[in-house]
């Protein structure tokens, strides 16, 4: 994954920010993921403690609202007003630093988490993995607990029906466990199809989510909404900055409608058509990038329309697209993000 070559220097973006920010209506927000913390052995799905704790200085430095997720998705579902620079901080998979090192320092902060639990690891008592008491213990402090699958499978990957039995696994365990089902949803490797987005929402959850770098917002389809991976190689407070400061590219009428590359069967690399919504302005300074860092030239194909040809065929198991452009508010970027499933 490559960051969105901006050409504000982080010295002229932290002057910009150290300015009052106003407490301003808006549609949106950014959500933060993480996975491990202090876990230094997988630095790909870990943040380094000394990262976590600059994050968490800079979430408190009274420049954002950090709010529970169910709060913002649920404002953003009925259409109300969110803080301008609201933020939640997600956890997926469930793993123990989580418990002993993410939480901790969060709850001190007094910022709202939500964690993604993958059961299977849990129920088995799966070495570096919470336990059930560990979550209920979580829960009882506040934490907002979310379905992440039983065995974190590549969901397209699985057929429709085995896709079912692992959801409903899932479902019967938070029950047991919790007493109460799951409202929300983070796709195992942030990957979806058709066939997984169908059967998330029949299953009753009433939003999921990817890990598409992105802006969550209210048009935005709430069953693929995006959020910002933090790692220890994407884990910079700049980094952080230019996720908590993005505004939404809001687009529509998004081409193909199915994220499910299958080799030999499908156009690879897919062409990403969409159009941008009305309003949005320096469309002439959109660049978009793939996942591996492949520049793509966006090409107008019709009034605010735009069509995207990877330059390289995408590779199991995944790729993304993302697209930044500067907005009139100085020192912020538009972001929108897509991720693409690939499968044999």
């Amino acid at each position: 994954m490559k960051t969105p070559k901006f050409t504000l220097s982080a010295m002229g973006l932290t002057a910009i920010l150290a300015c009052a920010v106003p407490a301003m209506a808006a549609d949106h927000a950014s959500i933060l993921m993480y996975h491990r913390f202090g876990e230094n052995s997988v630095p790909s799905t870990n943040i380094r403690l000394e990262q976590f704790d600059a994050h968490i200085a800079e979430l408190t430095s009274g420049r954002y609202t950090v709010l529970p997720l169910p709060e913002i998705v649920a404002k953003l579902k009925a259409g109300q007003a969110l803080p301008d620079r609201a933020v939640a901080i997600t956890a997926d998979d469930a793993y123990i630093s989580a418990f002993t090192e993410g939480w901790p320092r969060l709850k001190k902060a007094g910022l709202p988490f939500t964690l993604f639990v993958a059961t299977e690891p849990v129920t088995s008592k799966l070495r570096g993995y919470l336990t059930w008491d560990q979550i209920r213990q979580l829960k009882k402090e506040g934490v907002t607990i979310g379905a992440h699958s039983h065995r974190h499978p590549s969901l397209p990957g699985l057929s429709p029906e085995k896709a079912r039995e692992d959801l409903e696994t899932s479902m019967k365990l938070f029950e047991q466990e919790l007493g109460e089902k799951p409202d929300l949803f983070a796709y195992p490797f942030g990957e979806w199809d058709a066939m997984s987005l169908k059967l998330v929402k029949d299953m009753g959850y009433s939003v999921a989510f990817g890990q598409h770098s992105g802006v969550a917002h209210a048009k935005h389809d709430m069953f693929w909404l995006p959020r910002f991976p933090m790692n220890e190689s994407f884990g910079s407070v700049e980094r952080v900055r230019q996720a908590l400061n993005a505004l939404p590219l809001p687009v529509s009428e998004v081409e193909p409608a199915d994220v499910l590359v299958k080799l030999g069967q499908s156009p690879n690399p897919p062409t990403l058509r969409f159009t941008v919504a009305p309003g949005i302005e320096r469309l002439n300074q959109m660049v978009c990038y793939t996942g591996q860092g492949k520049s793509i030239q966006p090409r107008a194909i019709a009034e605010r329309r735009y069509e995207l040809k990877p330059p390289e065929a995408f590779t199991p198991p995944r790729d993304r697209i993302s697209c930044t452009l500067p907005s009139a508010e100085q020192g912020r970027f538009r972001w929108f993000g897509i991720q693409f499933t690939v499968t044999k």
